[in-house]
């Protein structure tokens, strides 16, 4: 029976009948006010009964709320030195918070500078280490920014690497056909032709990069207690440490780390362009289904990479020709729930 159907019963059926037997039965003043008094208490519990029930089906449970995405890094529009100081007082404030048994917290680490894979196990030493960031930073050309799982260091970047290069690879194949089955002799041609013939010189200088372990990382997300972080930020290579306890799963978070050449504000304007990306599997990361999304076309090479032609688990963000990098929520999941990503810088 529905709550109402039972509360309408209860107030014309039961509550009378019970009345009417009370006045019968009531033989003196004292004995009628108990037995109203019990009455009342009754029908008071079980009032209670029906309004907890009705509302414990309403309730909303904690999963609900996990469908909140976490941004965590630099946004749009801000200064990069002003989210370092941020970083800093907020680690800072959960090293102050009194705690019997530590609790560890993922964190964003952003490095000065682009490090070979070797150079991590220095630097990142002491924590459990999710994924890395790395791009190669090639003048005058706008790279993609890859995302790579790595939680042996430096083994699984240097795996994510290779594979990065073998994707790169079939890149600049596919441009180079892009390019040959233009065959008219207009400037629209020539100008498209010259855009797939630069995005195939770009795309075979990644994969040698890649290849060989470039000197690309420049980010990586961890997780440790605050007093491992605090080590990690003491390091020299280290630019911020930016700790994120409201992060819960990975798959809920955005991770937006600033490259080590931005060191002013970031260009609010600048846009996002959707395009490929490698899977890399690293030795020990669980992997899940990504989705695919198919290349956008290329645009001019002297200034930015095309888009892949490829399908890929992954996204990449443009950024600006002054080298920054926008904070877009285009909240691509985190390594815990794909193989791999990347997102253009």
């Amino acid at each position: 029976m529905r709550p109402q159907r039972f509360l309408r019963h209860l107030d014309q059926v039961i509550v009378p009948r019970l009345a009417g037997g009370f006045v019968r039965i009531a033989r003196g003043r004292l004995r009628l006010r108990l037995l109203t008094a019990a009455a009342l208490v009754g029908v008071t519990g079980v009032l209670l009964a029906v309004v907890w029930t009705a509302h414990r089906g309403t309730t909303a449970t904690p999963e609900s709320t996990l469908g909140e995405t976490v941004q965590v890094g630099v946004v749009q529009g801000q200064s990069v030195p002003l989210y370092a100081r941020q970083a800093r007082s907020e680690l800072a404030g959960l090293l102050k918070r009194p705690s019997a048994t530590p609790i560890e917290t993922y964190a964003l680490v952003s490095l000065k500078a682009y490090l070979a894979p070797e150079r991590l196990t220095p630097v990142l030493g002491g924590v459990s280490v999710v994924e890395v960031y790395a791009r190669v930073p090639l003048a005058k050309t706008q790279t993609a920014s890859v995302r790579i799982p790595a939680f042996k260091i430096p083994e699984d970047v240097v795996a994510g690497m290779k594979q990065v290069a073998r994707r790169k690879d079939a890149d600049a194949a596919d441009f180079r056909g892009l390019a040959g089955k233009l065959t008219t002799a207009d400037a629209e041609e020539e100008r498209l032709r010259g855009t797939y013939l630069g995005g195939s010189a770009v795309a075979e200088a990644e994969a040698e990069a890649y290849r060989t372990g470039c000197t690309c990382v420049y980010a990586a997300v961890v997780r440790a207690t605050p007093a491992a972080l605090d080590q990690i930020a003491s390091r020299p290579e280290v630019r911020a440490v930016d700790p994120a306890p409201e992060v819960r799963r990975l798959d809920r978070a955005v991770f937006l780390p600033p490259l080590p050449e931005q060191v002013g504000q970031l260009d609010p304007a600048a846009s996002a362009t959707p395009a490929a990306s490698p899977s890399a599997s690293p030795s020990a990361s669980p992997s899940t289904e990504p989705s695919e999304r198919p290349g956008a076309e290329p645009s001019e090479p002297s200034t930015s990479t095309p888009a892949s032609p490829h399908a890929s688990p992954v996204a990449e963000t443009s950024p600006s020709e002054d080298g920054t990098v926008p904070a877009s929520p285009a909240h691509a999941p985190s390594a815990a729930a794909s193989d791999a990503g990347e997102a253009d810088r």
